[in-house]
């Protein structure tokens, strides 16, 4: 499996239309094989920061729906929304509660 979690920095006042078209896309993502995992969160503390974690079958899944219309249009909606994306981490996932069976190491 593949993982990724990191930060998007809105810009000020913009952070609501940064969650609007990332919650699409967590929808749209739906729709897509591969994708186990894709969860927007924000901190009470931080008024212009958005977390994102998501969870692939492979790094290969992750690629490929970069290259999908639907989550291109996203991708070009929300980036004039993004002051700074930080705390870019890749990991590998080894189980836990919802993600499918046979996914797990």
């Amino acid at each position: 499996m593949y993982g990724l979690h990191g930060k998007f920095r809105a810009h000020p006042g913009q952070r609501d239309a940064l969650l609007d078209v990332l919650l699409d896309a967590a929808g749209r993502l739906r729709e897509l094989d591969g994708c186990y995992l894709y969860v927007v969160s924000t901190a009470p503390d931080d008024p212009d920061g958005i977390w994102v974690t998501e969870i692939w079958r492979d790094q290969a899944a992750h690629q490929a729906s970069l290259a999908h219309p639907a989550i291109q249009a996203l991708i070009t909606a929300g980036r004039p929304l993004i002051a700074a994306m930080s705390d870019r981490s890749e990991f590998t996932p080894l189980g836990g509660k919802g993600l499918p069976a046979g996914a797990t190491r």
